[in-house]
């Protein structure tokens, strides 16, 4: 009975003993696997540090070759202007007139612009509503463009001016008069329908450049003898079929293109001006 208790107890001490060993064995195991993944992950940081160092360092040292050369080309840019001192004056001076110059044109163009559109305005709202629906008042690159239909000026088929013109006319003889400082072009354009040579042949129409320039002709006479605009300022001239507004495959597009051009210009001698207060080139 006492070798069996004695036995029993040596057993449970055995078995109590045994537990605790492998609970521990289990403990450092899971201790190790740890150490050594954070072994592990410390090891990839320090490789990816080095390789960030390692690319600073090659950036630093390349930014020290490029400041270095900078300032090599700053000693010597230095240097240059040191000695071309009066180059680099005449070189200011030369870009001080051509900035004085354009600052120049801008405000003669400002003003060109401006007087056009008042020229425009005046124009247009001196016409009546029916005579804006066949005249067209345009300003393109400082130049005023009026266009009138040939019915509202001629006879048909003719260049004489007919009885409705002359309100038209009288607007606009207004207009030129009181810019005296503009030129006018009287510009006769028709449409590709060959004349009628044996009924035209009694008026001078060979063909439509003579028609067209016939008309052209007509309104600047009529300026001249009805409201006195100054004959110096007027200039004549027709462009036959050769500058068509729209295709001549329809009827609408004939429409069109038989019209009478009134161009209003600022005077070519104040271009001129300006060309003669041009800079000069000092190296003339």
């Amino acid at each position: 009975m006492r070798k069996t208790i004695l036995f029993a107890m040596v057993a449970g001490t055995l078995l109590v003993t045994s537990c605790a060993s492998k609970k521990d064995l289990v403990n450092c195991q899971n201790e190790n696997r740890e150490l050594t993944n954070n072994y592990q992950d410390t090891k990839e940081k320090l490789a990816a540090a080095n390789a960030r160092v390692a690319s600073l360092e090659d950036q630093l040292a390349q930014q020290k070759k490029d400041n270095a050369a900078l300032q090599k080309n700053l000693s010597q840019s230095l240097s240059n202007a040191s000695s071309n001192n009066v180059n680099i004056s005449k070189l200011v001076d030369q870009i001080n007139e051509s900035n004085q110059y354009i600052r120049h044109l801008v405000e003669v163009k400002s003003k060109s612009d401006s007087l056009n559109m008042v020229l425009t305005n005046n124009l247009t709202r001196s016409l009546s509503k029916e005579e804006m629906k066949e005249v067209d008042v345009q300003v393109l690159k400082g130049v005023v463009y009026i266009s009138l239909a040939d019915n509202m000026l001629y006879k048909s088929g003719s260049y004489e001016i007919n009885d409705r013109a002359e309100e038209t006319l009288s607007k606009i003889a207004k207009i030129i008069t009181d810019y005296k400082d503009y030129d006018v072009l009287i510009e006769g354009n028709t449409d590709n329908v060959p004349v009628n040579t044996a009924a035209a042949s009694m008026k001078n129409i060979r063909n439509n450049w003579d028609l067209s320039a016939l008309r052209a002709s007509s309104v600047v006479q009529y300026l001249i003898d009805h409201f006195n605009v100054a004959p110096k300022r007027l200039t004549a001239g027709g462009r036959g079929e050769f500058n068509p507004l729209a295709s001549n495959d329809t009827a609408t597009g004939r429409q069109r293109n038989r019209r009478t051009q009134i161009i209003i210009t600022p005077k070519l001698d104040q271009f001129m001006d300006l060309i003669d207060k041009a800079p000069e080139d000092s190296n003339k």
